[in-house]
């Protein structure tokens, strides 16, 4: 329970369908901003609020220590490394449904709910996500590294709600205030600009990196930039250099600390590379004529094949269309049709023409 609309709606939902509901809200990370006069985050608070109204039991799990030495440290790692983090990925496998899944087991609850926009599907023994119906608010691209045990227990209420009608179900039931509550869609541990958060979590990042040298694709230096870190494939916007045309970062070389320049169209490519795969059914995955995979979370999926392994356990996926700035540490999430399939995180292309 985070105390919003997604939340207070499943606990209602679930209610009216007779399941006996106890509330678990995650304290991972202070925000200043989000604490109140006497210390406690607002989102406990009403969580809390809501817990009482509804008449069902509800705990707070502190996970502030686990979650800094594991997420923070991840996130600030990814960075360090040239790699771009995705926090919620790895949030919802090692935390939220970790946390979740351990709560249940204490408190004697078969099953775990979430206020996320995705359903469940269960075929010839596998457990599928399926995508929302809203497709604006369709948060299956986060959940891919979920393991089967963990879907078997998991309810998703909101999977075949548009959100315009959550907060219409939220009004006709009285909870009209909550019902016009506005959401965050920022990782839920950074306040204003994630360079200040890299510099407060790594004192040492600018002595330890500092300046670099912005190249071309042909090697040419064209200026200086403030450290590899603080930058992303496929930025354009806070480069701090003029070229006269638009410029865009393509690569990232966090050995040399130089990050490469071009225009959009280097950008695109018909290749990537990906690792750490997990899949929902190995035996159908390399077999799916439908296979589609996004690169980003509010991306389109893409038409894709998985071409073959290779070394270091990557494999190498070829786009049946051109796309633009893959980028290293995010995800690529598979599907045919609705249905998520796999996922995996994109590698460093580094070598991969010698694959084509």
């Amino acid at each position: 329970m985070s105390g919003g609309i997604d939340s207070t709606a499943v606990c209602l939902m679930l209610q009216e369908q007779g399941y006996e509901v106890v509330g678990v809200t995650m304290r991972v990370f202070d925000v200043p901003s989000q604490l109140d006069a006497d210390g406690c985050p607002r989102f406990v608070c009403e969580a809390r609020d809501v817990a009482t109204r509804l008449g069902i039991e509800h705990h707070v799990a502190d996970e502030r220590e686990p979650f800094h030495s594991s997420i923070v440290r991840y996130f600030t790692g990814e960075y360090m490394a040239g790699r771009t983090p995705n926090p919620c990925v790895m949030c919802n496998q090692l935390f939220k449904f970790r946390v979740l899944t351990e709560w249940a087991d204490r408190l004697g609850c078969a099953y775990i709910a979430t206020g996320h926009y995705v359903q469940t599907v269960c075929e010839h023994g596998h457990w599928y996500i399926v995508t929302g119906d809203d497709a604006l608010k369709d948060q299956s691209y986060f959940l891919w590294r979920l393991s089967q045990e963990v879907l078997a227990r998991c309810i998703f209420p909101l999977g075949g709600w548009k959100k315009s009608d959550v907060r219409q179900y939220l009004a006709d039931r009285n909870f009209v205030l909550k019902a016009r509550e506005g959401e965050s869609m920022e990782v839920c541990f950074i306040e204003g600009d994630y360079r200040d958060f890299l510099r407060q979590h790594c004192p040492q990042i600018d002595a330890q990196i500092g300046p670099g040298k912005y190249v071309d694709s042909a090697g040419r230096v064209l200026g200086t930039h403030q450290g590899y870190p603080y930058y992303t494939i496929g930025q354009r916007k806070g480069l701090g250099i003029a070229l006269g045309k638009p410029a865009y970062v393509l690569k990232i070389n966090p050995d040399k600390n130089t990050v490469m320049l071009g225009d959009v169209g280097q950008l695109l490519t018909r290749h990537m590379l990906v690792e750490q795969v997990q899949l929902a059914d190995t035996g159908r995955f390399f077999a799916e004529q439908q296979l589609t995979v996004r690169i980003r979370y509010r991306s389109r999926a893409v038409p894709c094949e998985v071409v073959r392994e290779v070394e270091g356990g990557k494999f190498l996926i070829r786009f049946a269309e051109e796309v633009s700035a893959i980028t290293p540490g995010q995800s690529a999430v598979f599907y045919v049709g609705n249905r998520l399939v796999g996922g995996a995180f994109i590698a460093s292309q580094r070598g991969i023409n010698m694959y084509l």
